[in-house]
């Protein structure tokens, strides 16, 4: 079944629903960003899937009106093009805080800086940067660091899908890489982790990131594209939803999805898969896991009526 024309149902329609891809650029913070569309849009529900710090420029995904319930379903892959400074360290593992040491750079060839990455790639466990929005004792770990307090912060199990070696300067000790990777991988991290590993140091000099929770920049608009009007139309909510699997209800099912109620399914799937279910003239009804013999449990409900 082919979803991508599929819209919300007329109700919802009245007020902008979807997702809104931004090509966010470097000095603007990613609230910025969802403060203004909620100016634009007139709406007070935006949400983001996952903040870029101030420098970082790329793909920011943001779900308006009823499209940010579905943010948890939507995949929190991410992936990357960056730069790393290797021959300094820095209290922020970036190129935009203090330089806290300088080492030499040792003679690496592009073989052995293949064979310094192989380690970063799959199942990791890494330590997130100091600044960063870690929670630490209630309190975020950046706001410690602008008070020039150290964070004990505990390694966390992440994975890296894919880590390529784009380019290697030696004369400048610049790396370009381009990365895929879970949710809440730090990319200031690798690089730091990189530079202890090959005893020089290393902090990101420049970061973009190229996809996020299955959009890509090839959807993406500018800040300057908000200006026109109207603004752009956000993307319908279906099409973050092509992983999964879909069902459409029949004309007399609708009142007892719209209830909450549990309803049969197709028999063929697993049971705990998430489902997409649409109503009957294709629109987006909500979200169902399978239970037991092929029955439909709705997990979330769009027009709910009780």
């Amino acid at each position: 079944m082919t979803m991508s024309g599929s819209r919300l149902s007329a109700n919802q329609s009245q007020a902008p629903c979807g997702f809104l891809i931004l090509d966010k650029p470097a000095g603007v913070t990613s609230h910025g960003c969802v403060a203004l569309v909620r100016r634009r849009y007139g709406l007070k529900r935006v949400g983001h899937g996952g903040t870029l710090d101030p420098a970082v420029t790329g793909v920011l995904p943001l779900a308006l009106g009823s499209a940010t319930r579905l943010l948890p379903y939507l995949d929190g892959a991410k992936a990357y093009r960056g730069v790393i400074q290797l021959g300094l360290c820095t209290d922020s593992d970036d190129l935009t805080g203090a330089v806290l040491e300088r080492r030499p750079l040792p003679p690496l060839s592009r073989q052995e800086l293949e064979a310094a990455l192989n380690p970063f790639r799959g199942p990791i466990l890494q330590r997130p940067p100091q600044v960063s929005a870690v929670h630490v004792q209630g309190e975020r770990a950046y706001a410690r660091a602008r008070r020039g307090e150290h964070s004990e912060l505990q390694e966390r199990a992440v994975t890296v899908e894919r880590l390529e070696l784009l380019s290697w300067e030696p004369s400048s000790g610049q790396l370009e890489l381009e990365v895929r990777c879970s949710a809440g991988t730090y990319i200031r991290s690798l690089a730091r982790d990189l530079g202890e590993a090959l005893g020089c140091g290393g902090a990101l000099a420049r970061l973009r990131r190229t996809e996020a929770l299955g959009f890509t920049l090839s959807g993406a608009v500018g800040l300057e594209d908000l200006e026109a009007e109207p603004p752009p139309p956000p993307l319908a909510p279906l099409l973050a939803l092509g992983q999964y699997p879909a069902f459409t209800l029949e004309p007399g099912d609708l009142v007892s999805w719209r209830c909450g109620r549990r309803l049969a399914g197709p028999t063929h799937l697993s049971e705990g898969q998430v489902v997409v279910i649409l109503d009957p003239d294709g629109n987006l009804a909500g979200m169902a896991r399978t239970v037991s013999d092929g029955w439909l449990q709705p997990r979330l409900v769009l027009e709910a009526t009780g």
